[in-house]
């Protein structure tokens, strides 16, 4: 594993960070030297959020927004750069199962299914867009899309979910190869079972001492961003292959 984990000078921004993985991610970021944007639905998780990294002596920013509303991208992307400046780092976190329990593809409503690609992969091509460009630009940056296992295995129920992220998947890959010789860096990570609410609203009778604690994946990303001869750009990659002792 790469010990060459300095954030500072980086401005990342992580969407879905009101909890979970998402404010493990801005946690460990922020600790080691990144000033984070933080972006949510929900504002009152969101500062509390905010609250709790600032108390860290961490910089960090709120920004209220849904990704998968397409008249809010411009607005999270505008306010990103008038808080922190230009975006080294984005990661596509925020993700939507869809109605819980979640149901066969045959009874799942067309608007559910519809609401998951919105969140899931439009929500993040969108931002990227309006991003990716400037990094171009600059010659440099990192866009990591958080994956699933589900992406690459057909789970029974879990369809809607799975085929937004088998299309981020695709979607991380074309925009490496379209963004080849930039600077730019894309990443599809798959993080794996986690101990989060998420986990919990789609298996609730899961043993959550089987799971992995949300800090320990975000050590693992950050390793990840940071090692582009193990993870170049266009690669999908396990967080659990960069988990301490585990390369």
């Amino acid at each position: 594993m790469t010990t060459n984990l300095d954030f500072t000078d980086t401005v990342a921004l992580v969407t879905g960070a009101g909890r979970g993985l998402g404010l493990a991610l801005a946690r460990e970021l922020g600790r080691r030297g990144a000033r984070v944007g933080l972006i949510a639905r929900d504002a009152a998780a969101l500062r509390a959020a905010v609250t709790s990294l600032r108390g860290e002596d961490i910089v960090a920013e709120a920004i209220v927004g849904d990704v998968g509303d397409k008249r809010a991208i411009h607005a999270i992307a505008h306010q990103a750069a008038a808080l922190l400046g230009p975006v080294d780092l984005l990661i596509h976190n925020a993700s939507t199962l869809g109605p819980t329990p979640l149901r066969l593809l045959l009874d799942t409503e067309c608007e559910d299914f519809e609401r998951a690609l919105q969140v899931n992969l439009l929500g993040p091509f969108r931002l990227s867009k309006v991003i990716a460009g400037a990094m171009a630009l600059r010659g440099r940056g990192t866009i990591v899309h958080v994956s699933s296992d589900a992406a690459v295995e057909a789970y029974p129920r879990w369809g809607a979910y799975g085929a937004s992220k088998a299309a981020l998947d695709h979607l991380s890959r074309t925009w490496a190869a379209e963004l080849e010789g930039t600077g730019v860096r894309v990443l599809a990570i798959d993080p794996g079972e986690m101990d989060t609410q998420m986990h919990a609203d789609a298996i609730p009778d899961a043993d959550r001492s089987s799971l992995a604690d949300p800090a320990d994946v975000a050590r693992a990303l950050a390793a990840i961003v940071r090692d582009p001869a193990g993870a170049p750009s266009g690669a999908r990659v396990r967080a659990d292959d960069w988990k301490e002792g585990r390369r």
